[in-house]
């Protein structure tokens, strides 16, 4: 089966072709953060203009890389949400109407059961059960996975995800949009024993996040100092510092509580080397093994939508023909399809 994903969940346009023999064919991605840097943040009108402009180009040359016509589509799994309903509503309505035009089926695909699957794009996929940490701009989840569909949340943010966290703190030490890898980017110069920042709830049972206390201590601290250059790489160091270490150790109890051996991580922030690289030092002291998706699958992105909606599409599913996109979305909501699990068609 060969599916056309398309990804128009907030601002970047994406589309991609996989068949569930061959595996990935081709894929695109278009990102608007030029577009909204100057607002310093996503403006969901422009936004969704945008993927009115890009979407038909990019799927037109992701058909032409793969070297297939659309008659040889199977299939199109788009994003139905979560995220921002404009942008969504511009992929839902692309698809159903080739799904019509084409005379095929056409599948909703929850935007983050994308991202938690999206390490089974790689050559060397993780087997069910294990242990997910999802997180972006949106989102931070640490969810337990027993198959496609079979998702048990165990932890969420109570506020903020952890790359919105990211974001605001970016902004308050006067980095451009988006924030997140440029805040990174500044910690690497900065003193890791100058500042201590607090660990969120590690103190406490329980395996939710609280990332919004942090940007507070982080105001309070900036408020003593000169602001200098150093002085801001050494605060976003201590930034970074306490969100990953507050992941690392809500990991470490959710390997141990749930006797899982496996853990991935995805979304935006899992492209963090920080992370990557604290993770890692989990896996070895846990004896867990830990997956990633290619840096390129960590943001938004077709592949990833490709290849939940053809999952699902194989097993006989498909969303009715209607026009309706899910701006809120529980990802333990979703049902399981009739698929042998742990099996990669």
């Amino acid at each position: 089966m060969i599916v056309l994903g398309i990804e128009t969940s907030c601002d970047e346009t994406g589309v991609a072709l996989y068949d569930s023999n061959k595996g990935l064919l081709s894929h695109h991605l278009y990102s608007q953060v030029e577009l909204h840097a100057v607002y310093g943040g996503v403006v969901p009108e422009i936004a969704s203009r945008d993927h009115i402009r890009k979407l038909i180009p990019l799927i037109k040359e992701t058909i032409k890389q793969a070297g297939i016509s659309h008659e040889q589509i199977d299939g199109i799994a788009y994003t139905a949400g979560p995220g921002l309903v404009g942008a969504l509503l511009v992929g839902v309505s692309t698809a159903r109407a080739l799904a019509w035009a084409w005379s095929i089926p056409a599948i909703g695909v929850h935007h983050m059961e994308g991202h938690l699957l999206a390490p089974m794009l790689e050559k060397n996929p993780p087997a069910y059960p294990f242990l997910a940490l999802l997180v972006s701009g949106g989102h931070t989840l640490l969810v337990k996975v027993d198959g496609i569909g079979l998702y048990t949340t165990l932890g969420e943010s109570l506020d903020d995800a952890a790359g919105e966290a990211f974001d605001k703190t970016a902004k308050m030490l006067g980095l451009d949009y988006p924030g997140g890898p440029l805040l990174a980017k500044l910690a690497e110069q900065g003193d890791p024993k100058r500042f201590h920042f607090p660990r969120p709830m590690t103190n406490r049972p329980g395996l939710d996040f609280s990332f919004s206390g942090l940007k507070t201590f982080t105001l309070n601290t900036m408020e003593g100092l000169s602001g200098s250059q150093q002085d801001r790489a050494d605060v976003a160091r201590a930034f970074q510092d306490a969100v990953v270490d507050t992941m690392i150790i809500k990991c470490r109890r959710a390997l141990r509580e749930t006797g899982l051996t496996t853990l991935i991580i995805a979304g935006g922030v899992s492209a963090n080397s920080a992370l990557r690289l604290g993770l890692e030092k989990l896996g070895k002291a846990e004896q867990a093994e830990v997956y990633y998706p290619r840096l390129e699958f960590c943001t938004d992105n077709g592949a990833m939508i490709a290849y939940a909606g053809c999952q699902r599409l194989l097993a006989g599913e498909n969303t009715a023909l209607e026009i309706n996109a899910t701006p809120r979305w529980p990802i333990n909501k979703l049902s399981a399809p009739n698929l042998a699990f742990g099996t990669r068609p």
